[in-house]
Order: structure tokens, then sequence, then C-alpha cells
């Protein structure tokens, strides 16, 4: 009840909102309800799976412990984007930047976005989980391309090309993965445990072949390096609280996939090939995302390719395994929540400075006095401050990895130190110095979304609920 509960309320929400004709306000009420309601049934299910260990709609859908942290993670960070969202469209209607038609657009695939990740994180076939995650692509594609600019056209297709060919890939990867079912005359659905199940009998050459192109495929939509190109581009485009929930959430259910194929691979072949192939990939995004925070010009695309070195943080906490795989997942956590934050708040930037340039943004501290603050919360936490949270995972996954990798380990400091050399320099110079606007008078619900996110920041990072670590805990030991 709960599973479908929560996954037609986005697509209700959609339907309702294309039909609305001239109400603004309509279209914000269908958007907040929707969220809350969304937010209200993730935390029963997240609370079920603690208690129960999963949770599961006839055997069609099912939540496990991995899927219950995404599910709660992504309705908060959810309903703080729709939340948002309301006012921040408001005020680009006010500045004639766009019209009714666009804002219903705007949420009529907000919901579908929405609905896609809520179905790729809970459906129990990875065929559907790819048709999920194939629909993410195409519901954000149109969202990417919102402004019709140029640029914003180029990234759209971009984005759209560069994530179906590595989808398509990933495919292929899925497919070898069912060939044993297949090759045995199995016609029924493939479920992620019936694959577990045969997992062992698999031939080994296949496995490590469909992992590398899942790892591939699937690796475009998280953004590792190289297949990150379209990433910067999509996120520096889109509409900011897209933006937010493109970095906060959609890369982890990307990142999702490629875990519950690691499952499948470890049976097959043992755990050294899947880990070796996401330090790989870990380390490379690491190192080629610090040089370009160091060097960018665009907070926006700053943010993004701040986004690829996280999804490497991540990569290598797996790839190290053990502790680092508790803290990769905990790492996971406070990015999405992060980097959501940064983005909203670079939302608001944007509608004050119309200007994504970094050298055109001065003084915000002066002009957005609590923007300022939010964002330089965000930057503490995302660069890895202590005592904030990505501090102690960044810390555990270094500490596991220098006893194992210590070369691989040690470019990973030199890179996160150039990272945050890069991220201070520009930081500093946006939020400090003189600026000739006057103080702009922030609205509650411009602000009110932000501070929960670094409200949320803040308290996880000196205190984890029990049921939370636990429920990390169980996720991590099959990964």
């Amino acid at each position: 009840m709960l599973i479908t509960l929560i996954l037609i309320t986005p697509f209700v929400a959609s339907l309702l909102s294309l039909f609305v004709q001239k109400k603004t306000g309509m279209l914000h009420f269908l958007a907040i309800a929707a969220s809350v309601m969304e937010l209200m049934v993730g935390v029963v299910i997240a609370a079920e799976v603690m208690r129960n260990g999963s949770y599961s709609l006839d055997g069609l859908f099912v939540v496990d412990a991995l899927g219950a942290i995404l599910v709660l993670t992504l309705v908060i960070v959810g309903a703080m984007v729709s939340w948002y969202s309301t006012g921040y469209l408001k005020a680009e209607a006010a500045k004639e930047i766009i019209g009714f038609h666009r804002v219903r657009q705007y949420f009529v695939l907000l919901h579908l976005f929405l609905l896609a990740m809520f179905f790729a994180i809970m459906t129990i076939s990875p065929l559907f989980m790819w048709i999920a995650i194939e629909a993410t692509t195409l519901s954000t594609a149109f969202l990417i391309s919102f402004y019709h600019k140029p640029s914003a056209l180029e990234a759209a297709w971009k984005y759209l090309i560069i994530n179906s060919v590595g989808l398509l890939l990933g495919f292929l990867g899925t497919l070898l993965f069912l060939y044993p079912a297949i090759q045995a005359g199995f016609r029924g659905l493939s479920t992620w445990q019936g694959l577990l199940d045969q997992a062992e009998s698999f031939d080994p050459a296949i496995a490590k072949i469909a992992f590398i192109f899942v790892m591939v495929g699937y690796g475009t939509k998280v953004g590792l390096v190289p297949m990150h190109t379209w990433l910067p581009d999509a996120h520096s485009k889109a509409p900011a609280p897209i933006s937010g929930l493109l970095s906060g959430m959609l890369l982890n259910v990307a990142f999702l996939a490629i875990l519950r194929f690691k499952q499948l691979a470890d049976a097959a072949v043992g755990i050294y090939f899947s880990q070796s192939i996401l330090i790989f990939f870990g380390i490379t995004s690491i190192v080629v995302a610090a040089f370009f925070i160091f060097g960018q010009k665009n907070y926006k695309r700053l943010l993004a390719y701040s986004s690829i070195e996280h999804m490497g943080i991540i990569s290598l906490g797996f790839g190290f395994g053990g502790t680092a795989a508790f803290a990769g997942l905990l790492h996971m956590i406070y990015h999405s929540f992060a980097k959501s934050l940064l983005f909203l708040s670079a939302g608001n930037i944007l509608l004050t400075f119309s200007s994504t340039k970094i050298k055109k943004v001065k003084g915000v501290l002066s002009v957005l006095p609590v923007t300022a603050i939010l964002f330089m919360i965000g930057f503490l936490v995302i660069t890895g401050v202590p005592p904030f949270g990505i501090f102690i995972t960044e810390f555990s996954i270094i500490s596991v990895g220098i006893q194992t990798y210590p070369i691989v380990t040690i470019i990973t400091l030199f890179a996160l130190t150039l990272a945050f050399a890069g991220f201070l320099r520009h930081v500093v110079g946006m939020i400090f110095g003189d600026s000739q606007r006057r103080v702009v008078k922030e609205k509650a619900v411009s602000i009110v979304p932000i501070a929960v996110l670094a409200f949320i920041l803040i308290v996880s990072s000196v205190f984890i609920p029990q049921a939370i670590s636990t429920l990390i805990t169980a996720a991590t030991s099959a990964h």
C-alpha cells in the first residue's frame, strides 16, 4: 500500500498539473502537497525497513536497507527542491524570464522525474530499473533545455545522446547478466534476488565483461570520468532546483544500479574484480574533477565538477570495501544534502546577480546575507572541513585506502587538496568583497528549504540515530 502511494502521488500530481489552466498557485499547491505526501510515506517505508529488514509490494517492488536510505534521502531532497521551486519560478516569472506554460511544463516534468527515481529504487527487476533510469533521461532533457537558449539546447542534446548511448551499453551488460537465465529457459521476470541466487553458476568471463559494460553504462549517468562530459553542461544550464535534484539524487540512483550489479559480479567472480574497476574510475574522476574545479569560471559548473569529484570518492569507498564502504554510503547521503543546498543557494545568487560567472558575483554576504551564510556552510561541508560529516567519511575512506592502496590514496589526497584550494579561491571571491548592489530582502520560501538542508547536515555531522546507522550497516554488508 505504501509503495503504491509513493508511486501514484507524483503521477497524479503530474497529471493534474498538466490540466491546470492559468493558475500558478494551483501548480504550487500540487507540488507542495505531493512532496509532503511523499515525505510522510517515505519516512514510514524507511521505518518499516528498519523494523523488518525490507518492505515489499506483491513481490513486484521491494525496498531493502539500501533502497530505504535512497528513498529517505529522495523524499527529503525532493520536498526541499519542490518547495524552493515555487518561489524560484515565481521570481523568474516576475522578471518575465518565463511564462505560465513554461512553469506548468516544469512541474509536470518534475513530478515525472521523481516518479522515475522512486520506480528505479524500488523495482525488483534489472530491466525495469534500466527503463526507469532511461525515463529520468527523457524527463530531465526537457528541463535542461528549459530556457530554450542555444547553449541550453546544446547541453540537453549532449545529455540525451551521451546518456542514451551509455545506458545502451548498460542494457547490454544487463542482458549478459541475464544470459544464464535465458539459457536455462527461464521465461519469467528476472529479479535481483533470482539472479543473485544463480550468480555462482555464471561464466566468470561473461560476468566480468557484463560488469564492465554496466560500469561504463551506468557510470555515464553517474558522471564518472571519462563518461562525464555531459554533466557540467547539463547541471549548469538547468534551472537551479533541477540542478540540485540532478546532483543530489539522480547520480545516487544511477550508482544504486552499479551496486546492485556489483553484488552479482562479486558472487560470480569474487570481490576484487569489481573493486578494482571502482577504484580505477574513482581515482580518475577525483583527479580530473580537481583540476577543473581549480580553474573554473562558472559557479554552477564548479558545483557540477564537485559532484564528479564526490562520485569518485564514493566509488573509491566501495572499491576499498569494509568500513570504507560504510563511509562511502554515508558520504553519498551527506553529498545529496550538501549539493542540493549549494545549488539552491546558487539559485538565489543567480536571481540576484543575473549571472553564473564567478567574476561577476562579488559581495554576496552584503547583498544576500542569509544565502551567503548557508552557501558557506555548504562549501565547508562539501570540501570536507571538520567537524562536518564529509570530513569523517573522507578520513575513513582514506584510512582504509592508505593500508591497502597507498599510491591511490596519496594521489587522492593531493587531488582533494587541489579541489579545496580551488573551491576556496572561488567562494571567497564571491562571498566577500564590495558590491554596488543593495541588500535584497530574502523571502522565506527561498531560504527555509536551504536552511532545513543545512540543519540536517549540521545535526547529522555530530549525531547519527542508531536506527539510521544500523540501516547503513545492513546496506553495506552486501556491497
